[in-house]
């Protein structure tokens, strides 16, 4: 009994279906969490944006493509929930990389604040770009029924800046137990290689 829960005994099999078991399973809470909007967690009608808490938890500690990466699957799955026309992939594919980025460059440490921050700054900047595919789907479609530019940027500030609160306030939720378990697998992967 005590050899289940003592990770450095599971094989590396075990530990590889538990780590992307694991890793699913918070990608399918985060995307069934979407749409609840539990009191608390709503503000001027805007959720937190639980799809870009989780391209940042990611990407903090992989490289620019893996993050982009995520950011791509994530954003075709938030698409298929939501509206596909403007795509959410290409917002979360920026935050992918630009949070690898940062962490690249040391410009961060990690812990919660500094990540709250990260996740406050990808999301004005996830709905910047979504905002942008607006204005060129505007542009150039004017028969199509999109809101005015005014009406867009006007959208924009108020989604920006209520899912950036929300998203920011509610990132530790996802942060601190996939952190916990993905630096727990890192440590008996090293254990295991020396």
């Amino acid at each position: 009994m005590a050899t289940f829960f003592d990770p450095f005994l599971w094989s590396p099999s075990l530990r590889r279906s538990l780590n992307w078991g694991i890793t699913v399973f918070s990608v399918l809470a985060c995307l069934l969490t979407m749409p609840t909007r539990i009191p608390g967690m709503e503000l001027l009608g805007v959720g937190p944006n639980w799809m870009l808490i989780w391209v940042v938890v990611w990407s903090v500690n992989r490289t620019a493509w893996e993050g982009a990466i995520a950011g791509i699957v994530l954003g075709f799955i938030q698409d298929a929930m939501t509206a596909p026309n403007p795509s959410h992939a290409v917002s979360l594919a920026v935050v992918g990389i630009l949070t690898a980025r940062l962490r690249k460059q040391r410009y961060i440490q990690e812990d919660f604040i500094s990540v709250a921050l990260i996740v406050f700054g990808m999301a004005v900047i996830s709905e910047t770009v979504v905002a942008l595919q607006f204005t060129l789907g505007s542009l150039t479609n004017p028969t199509e029924s999109y809101p005015t530019l005014g009406e867009i940027w006007l959208f924009h500030q108020q989604i920006a800046l209520c899912s950036a609160i929300l998203s920011s306030l509610w990132a530790p939720v996802v942060y601190y137990p996939l952190q916990r378990w993905w630096n727990l697998m890192e440590t008996v992967e090293q254990a295991q290689l020396s």
